[in-house]
């Protein structure tokens, strides 16, 4: 889901950009710098991601007049790099949107937070639930983190952009409910499913490329 037009206010796009300035910078910060650019592997992961998170993105729905939904992916993307390289990655791809006209330019920070920012602070939040419980199962990393994970991730997206579109005025709550939230179950299991069965098949072939998964506790 993303604004393909300015729905904001003056204040509120403000708001929304000093947050995405600070999510960007704590991940900015975050980053082994100096890891990632000895390990190849992980560079082409990150912008690999990206290019084709921007090619997917480019396939969507609209929804309402100024909304557009389309799957989300990140949260695979942040079990494979960790949240603060997904949320890199994800603005990459977010600019490819840019570039092809499908995203405005002036939304990029709160797009940037709705469709990159939230997910992956999302997955990441229930990656750490997940480790903390110490389930010795791998369905559990699957089920929770991949299918679970994505699927709430893409639920508090959609709270986000509601919450600022209703504060601003732009639609009504019994708006919002009739044509959005009564529908976001919908948009949970889609995107549950492509990220759980994505996760699913690295963790079988390529576990390797699952930075977050500790494989020590599965065995």
């Amino acid at each position: 889901m993303g604004m393909t037009e300015n729905l904001l206010s003056t204040g509120q796009w403000l708001l929304t950009a000093m947050v995405f300035a600070l999510v960007l910078l704590a991940a900015v910060r975050s980053v082994d710098w100096r890891a990632f650019r000895k390990d190849q592997s992980l560079q082409h992961s990150v912008f690999g991601a990206a290019v084709v998170l921007g090619f997917a993105w480019q396939l969507r729905a609209g929804i309402s007049p100024g909304l557009a939904i389309h799957i989300f992916g990140i949260t695979v993307i942040t079990l494979m790099l960790g949240w603060a390289l997904a949320v890199l990655s994800g603005l990459l791809a977010l600019v490819i949107t840019v570039i092809t006209g499908r995203e405005p330019l002036i939304m990029f920070a709160a797009n940037g937070l709705i469709t990159v920012m939230v997910p992956a602070l999302v997955t990441h939040a229930i990656m750490l639930w997940e480790r903390k419980r110490d389930f010795r199962s791998f369905f559990a990393y699957i089920f929770f983190c991949g299918f679970f994970g994505a699927g709430l991730a893409v639920a508090a997206a959609g709270l986000v952009m509601c919450l600022l579109l209703w504060t601003n005025g732009i639609y009504s709550m019994d708006e919002l409910v009739h044509d959005y939230l009564s529908y976001l179950p919908l948009f949970m299991i889609p995107e549950g499913f492509v990220n759980g069965a994505f996760v699913t098949g690295l963790m079988v072939f390529h576990p390797d490329r699952l930075s977050t998964l500790d494989q020590r506790r599965y065995r």
